[in-house]
């Protein structure tokens, strides 16, 4: 197994951008590249899209199509940029396969294209804790790292923060 890096992008506020003209959020492209160079990030990563939608619409299909990448990727570190409202039942689904790998979840509460996104420092929080945590799966934001299974999203504040 290889000692690298891989980020699965599946969308998320993490790659929304804004339509102008109908005032909507929709996906173009991701933003991934263009965060590492801003970031001046000299770790190699394999940056692979899986898919570009909202968490919300996120399918038991989409999780497997996510569990099953995990499974088949040659690295044993993963990065998942993933929408910040489903993020805990795609950690449930990736901990049951019971996946030897050490795979951390991130997005972003803020699109990166309004300027004043947490995404660049999520995913600099994301590539640290994917290098130093054990085998196991993470959801990092705000600067710190959670079990899959001891956070959630706090809608009132905005951010996450442990269950117990």
């Amino acid at each position: 197994m290889s000692k690298g890096i891989s980020i699965f992008v599946t969308g998320g506020t993490f790659d929304k951008e804004y339509d102008e003209i109908h005032g909507k959020l929709y996906f173009k492209e991701t933003h991934l590249q263009e965060i590492l160079n801003l970031g001046r990030c000299t770790i190699p990563v394999n940056i692979i899209t899986l898919m570009m939608i909202d968490s919300l619409q996120m399918t038991a299909g989409h999780r497997n199509r996510i569990m099953q990448s995990c499974l088949q990727c040659p690295d044993n570190r993963i990065i998942i940029t993933h929408g910040t409202d489903t993020m805990v039942e795609t950690g449930r689904v990736l901990a049951e396969a019971g996946i030897e790998k050490t795979i951390v979840l991130t997005g972003a509460m803020i699109p990166y294209k309004f300027g004043s996104s947490d995404g660049l420092f999520n995913m600099g929080c994301a590539l640290s804790f994917v290098q130093t945590l054990p085998v196991g799966v993470y959801i990092t934001m705000n600067g710190r790292y959670f079990l899959w299974d001891n956070v959630r999203k706090n809608r009132q504040s905005g951010i996450f923060e442990t269950i117990n």
